[in-house]
């Protein structure tokens, strides 16, 4: 029975609390996160790592006035628990209810909205700086993963704050890395002498007396400085943040209030930037996430007692039918190398890692590295498959402009996740995935319609001599039967699914279906569709496309994407080009980042199901209009 987090309004109600009542607080906690995470799926093993760690946060310091910036941001549930939240918690991850990650529009302890990995110590910096600017004198804390430290913007940030010289907090969330307990004893050891204010004093008072004595001083004292760093280099784990320039603290037992609030007591006393070194168990608590942390890093709603997700049965989804088909082609073709960065189950690699272990790679979160280290692989005569959810190729751009397709090297971008992507929000949709990828030269864009067409494109890929992107949605498949041999596609051709007189449906990949059931629709009500599995964004089948408005004179394209730069964008480009003036509407996602909520939902919102598609052809072409007996009067 908890009755100490509900009365936990805001962090000023917990900071009279004792060691005891934290404990018990913590305990809590963890039961409310499992038991709504169980309902609305999440991020739960990143959370129950760092409950520990967020109290002491707001134990020891003074949000919003300190300002929290948690990098990714999946573990700010915690955070979210303490600061006004707990009412509206089981809208976690809801259509128009708490948001997974952190989002100022919520709360002004939200100082950085987050999503993408990497990012923290960078915003935090620039928080930091403009506090300076302001000369104010609030604190300003990064809390970022030993896995996000894998991403280069981190060792930029990093590098940059430590010559800057500012007050800055880094917490180093280490949840993986092992540390020898001696090592552990003596850096634990230094880093209470060295955030000890006697410390600097005593070493400034020795460094005023040498240099005072003539010669010997100097010399003595560049010796003292030579053996102190060979020493610290010894036996320090952190030398490489005291290079940099921050002071380095820990490590720390981050689910030991004492430990936490001591370290943090002491972190903020130092001037300059300080990296806190804390160590924490992913899933804490919680056996199964425990025990299978990658597992219940992010996961759909599940059964507390046994801990097993909630699944129905149905077709598989598209991540499982790449990675079967990946595996399938790579049997055939030993040039074949699978990239991923830190997303191996995620994007379906982990399963051709156990098959092909030394044709995988995964970078961890380096999207840039990824992308160009197989554009090495490909001019050394690979084939590499670099599967990436589209939401995170966006921070290769220019690996992906200047690495690989400058170079027109073989590389395919296989990009999962891409469209709308639910409960996630704005910060994971892959909605952007045709607009910045169409303008770079010679790079071929498709997007299959089914489970079945995405065998194919893929194969249809690997056999491709330039750069090629093929995207593919969350979720399951369709329910198609899979054919057996897999086909070479003829890049930049599409099909026609459905012959009709009135208007042309032109669709882009997991569109098409939707069309078609929009096509019997408005059959219904008279009007005869015809519809265009487009297949490719680049380049198109202009041919296709062009005979087949030119039969109607009007058309619509339907895609899952932002409109601006996207799949119509291009359709109407070629219109433009070969001067025809056709009647053309658009359905796409509008100039919005499109919040959380199921997929199913979000379509529904933005006109992207069959209803949608229907309606919008009725109300922008035929508006009132019985085209049959329209058809039997002419």
């Amino acid at each position: 029975m908890a009755d100490i987090l509900p009365n936990i309004k805001n962090p000023d109600d917990l900071r009279q609390l004792d060691n005891k009542s934290l404990i018990k607080l913590a305990a809590e906690i963890r039961d409310e996160m499992i038991s709504t995470v169980s309902r609305t799926g999440g991020h739960l093993a990143p959370n129950l790592g760092v409950v520990e760690l967020t109290i002491a946060l707001h134990k020891m310091f003074n949000s919003p006035r300190d300002r929290f910036v948690f990098d990714v941001g999946h573990q700010s549930y915690v955070h979210k628990l303490l600061t006004g939240r707990q009412e509206a918690f089981e809208t976690l991850r809801q259509y128009r209810g708490l948001s997974g990650f952190p989002k100022f529009q919520e709360s002004p302890h939200d100082a950085f909205n987050t999503g993408h990995s990497s990012t923290s110590i960078s915003a935090a910096t620039g928080i930091a700086l403009a506090r300076d600017q302001q000369k104010k004198d609030y604190h300003v804390v990064a809390v970022i993963g030993d896995g996000a430290l894998t991403g280069g913007m981190a060792y930029e940030s990093l590098n940059h704050a430590g010559h800057l010289g500012t007050n800055l907090i880094v917490i180093l969330n280490d949840n993986e890395m092992s540390i020898a307990s001696n090592v552990g004893a003596m850096s634990g050891y230094l880093s209470r002498m060295r955030s000890d204010p006697m410390y600097y004093k005593g070493k400034e008072d020795i460094e005023n007396l040498l240099k005072r004595l003539p010669s010997v001083g100097s010399r003595v004292l560049k010796v003292m400085e030579r053996v102190k760093d060979s020493l610290k280099y010894l036996v320090v784990p952190g030398m490489l943040f005291e290079e940099l320039g921050f002071t380095y603290l820990g490590p720390v037992d981050g689910h030991n209030f004492t430990s936490l609030k001591s370290v943090l007591s002491s972190a903020k006393s130092i001037k300059g930037p300080v990296l806190v070194h804390v160590l924490t168990t992913k899933g804490k608590g919680y056996q199964p996430a425990e025990e299978n942390p990658d597992q219940f890093h992010g996961i759909g709603p599940f059964n507390i007692e046994s801990g097993k997700t909630v699944k129905t049965k149905g077709a598989p989804s598209y991540t499982q039918v790449f990675s079967d088909a990946l595996r399938d082609i790579a049997r055939e073709n030993d040039k074949v190398i699978a990239v991923t960065a830190a997303m191996p189950g995620g994007t379906g690699i982990d399963a051709f890692g156990q098959e092909f272990p030394d044709r995988t790679y995964d970078v961890g979160i380096a999207e840039q590295h990824a992308v160009t280290m197989s554009a090495g692989l490909a001019a050394g005569g690979y084939k590499p498959v670099v599967a990436i959810y589209s939401t995170f190729l966006q921070r290769a751009y220019d690996q992906v402009l200047h690495d690989v397709a400058l170079q027109k090297l073989p590389v395919v971008f296989a990009l999962d996740r891409a469209g709308i992507v639910g409960d996630d929000g704005e910060t994971h949709q892959g909605l952007f995935d045709f607009a910045y990828l169409r303008n770079i030269p010679g790079l071929t864009i498709m997007a299959p319609k089914d489970e079945n067409e995405l065998r194919h494109m893929l194969y249809t890929a690997v056999e491709h001599n330039e750069p090629i992107s093929l995207r593919y949605p969350r979720g399951s498949g369709i329910g198609v039967t899979m054919e057996g041999d897999l086909q070479q596609l003829p890049i930049g051709r599409g099909e026609v699914l459905r012959d009709g007189t009135d208007i042309t449906i032109v669709a882009i990949g997991n569109m098409v279906h939707p069309s078609l059931e929009a096509a019997e629709k408005l059959a219904l009500k008279g009007v005869s569709a015809a519809v265009i599995n487009a297949r490719f964004v680049k380049p198109l089948d202009e041919d296709l496309i062009l005979k087949q408005i030119d039969k109607t004179g009007k058309v619509v394209t339907v895609e899952e994407h932002v409109l601006a730069g996207g799949f119509g964008s291009a359709v109407l480009e070629m219109l433009a080009k070969h001067s025809i003036n056709a009647d053309v509407s658009n359905i796409a996602v509008p100039d919005e980042f499109v919040q959380q909520g199921s997929q199913s939902m979000m379509r529904a919102k933005y006109g992207l199901d069959a209803p949608g598609i229907s309606r919008t052809v009725v109300e922008r072409f035929f508006p009132g209009i019985n085209l049959r007996q329209v058809r039997q009067r002419g």
